[in-house]
């Protein structure tokens, strides 16, 4: 695909242009026909259909929480590269069921392609995102998609065009939107509690993640049912070993994962952008400096610390948990509230004893990620982690990524998507796909 990012069009006209690889496959943008119920009735043909592409761990979670609404859904499909996967999930899948009704699939086209299933959840290796995403928005489907847009920043945008495009709904897995703590933390910013915010300050997990892999690096035989050419994909071609695939490990491999300075630090810089919403439309300048993993094949960022200062004179601080306190703290002239899986924490402390009247901003509430995303297949309104702020989420660590890489403070510019006067900056907002892949 051309590489519209860099040719210097406005950000517009680059979404306008952007196409979609899956796009060849015209479908009716209309709702399923399985999600028009009336009221508040859910006979079995009124249950969304679901597939799920990739029950690896986070996959089966994903799952089994689908699995568990079971007035509302019902899955129907399960596809993976590995087929114990694939026959463990349908065995579960059934047996909550008590029937035989879950398909096994090896390739997420056959699932896509089956006209009875209304929506997929999509979790496989962070290299397959884009590609799976764009081939459902185009198929008709709505998606509960993990974490992070891909391994680009071009990629983010092809898949917000997508779902855009198609009219599809977008739901990450970026759960800490449906949990109280993190949007009371961000309601308490946007009604002034804390006063004008000038620092936020973003710390994800990062270096603690090892590799477990500490076999020998050369080819190995492919296990029997394991279709290595199909989870390797768009990646470059190289030779299996079970250090590529062995968890963490792949997480660690920058063909298959950005790192987890975009990877694990999506969740805490979305509620950063949820929080203080400029993150996502101002132009900001970046420097970053980071360490990369040299262990067998782990080759992406460990540890990083970017400095971000935005037009409007907000500066956020994101690094790595070894050196912030993990979560998201914000800071403004009045206190601060910081918040984190661990809890949430103030200052002054009566902050979080505040009840917020009915007239100040509430942000919205979710208190299920996956039913929430039911809810929004049938209202046909955003879910809660839509396309947008995911997008941004998705972006911001991998720009800060890009500047340590390059050793440089870069200038991104918001309104055209680019950074400013460097062309090799630019060039680094895309990834080149392989074997014959392409979107």
């Amino acid at each position: 695909m051309k590489n519209i990012i860099t040719s210097g069009v406005p950000r517009r006209q680059f979404l306008k242009q952007m196409t979609v690889a899956a796009g060849v496959i015209t479908l009716p943008q209309i709702v399923p026909s399985s999600v028009l119920g009336q009221g508040d009735a859910k006979a079995p043909s009124n249950k969304i259909t679901v597939g799920c592409i990739g029950v690896g761990g986070m996959g089966t979670g994903n799952m089994k929480n689908f699995v568990g609404l079971v007035d509302d859904c019902r899955v129907v499909a399960v596809c993976d590269t590995y087929e114990d996967r694939r026959q463990r999930a349908k065995k579960y899948v059934d047996e909550q069921y008590k029937d035989q009704g879950c398909k096994t699939y090896g390739d997420f086209r056959e699932l896509l392609a089956r006209k009875d299933i209304d929506a997929v959840m999509i979790a496989p290796q962070d290299h397959w995102h884009a590609l799976v995403a764009t081939a459902a928005a185009a198929a008709g489907k709505d998606m509960y998609c993990e974490k992070p847009m891909g391994v680009s920043v071009e990629q983010g945008y092809i898949i917000h065009k997508a779902i855009r495009d198609h009219k599809r709904i977008f739901q990450a897995g970026t759960w800490q939107r449906s949990q109280r703590n993190f949007r009371f933390a961000c309601e308490l910013v946007h009604n002034g509690y804390v006063g004008k915010v000038h620092t936020v300050q973003v710390s994800a997990p990062g270096p603690q993640y090892q590799p477990k892999y500490t076999g020998p690096l050369d080819p190995q035989p492919v296990p029997a049912g394991f279709d290595w050419e199909r989870w390797r994909g768009p990646a470059t071609e190289k030779p299996y070993n079970p250090g590529r695939v062995a968890w963490p490990d792949w997480y660690l491999i920058w063909d298959y994962c950005a790192g987890f300075i975009c990877n694990w630090g999506v969740h805490h810089l979305d509620i950063a952008n949820w929080g203080a919403p400029q993150l996502g439309t101002e132009s900001f300048d970046v420097e970053c400096k980071a360490n990369y993993r040299k262990k067998g094949f782990t080759d992406n960022v460990e540890g990083w610390n970017a400095t971000f200062n935005f037009a409007s004179g907000l500066k956020m601080i994101f690094t790595d948990a070894g050196q912030q306190k993990c979560g998201t703290r914000f800071i403004g002239d009045k206190g601060w509230v910081h918040v984190d899986r661990a809890g949430i924490w103030s200052e002054p402390e009566s902050l979080l004893k505040i009840k917020l009247k009915d007239e100040e901003l509430h942000l919205p509430e979710s208190k299920h990620h996956q039913d929430n995303f039911l809810s929004s297949v049938r209202s046909r309104k955003d879910p809660v982690s839509n396309v947008d702020a995911t997008n941004v989420a998705s972006y911001l660590g991998l720009i800060a990524d890009i500047a340590a890489r390059l050793e440089k403070k870069l200038k991104w510019d918001a309104k055209e998507a680019k950074f400013v006067g460097n062309d090799e900056a630019n060039k680094m907002l895309s990834r080149p796909m392989y074997n014959g892949w392409k979107i």
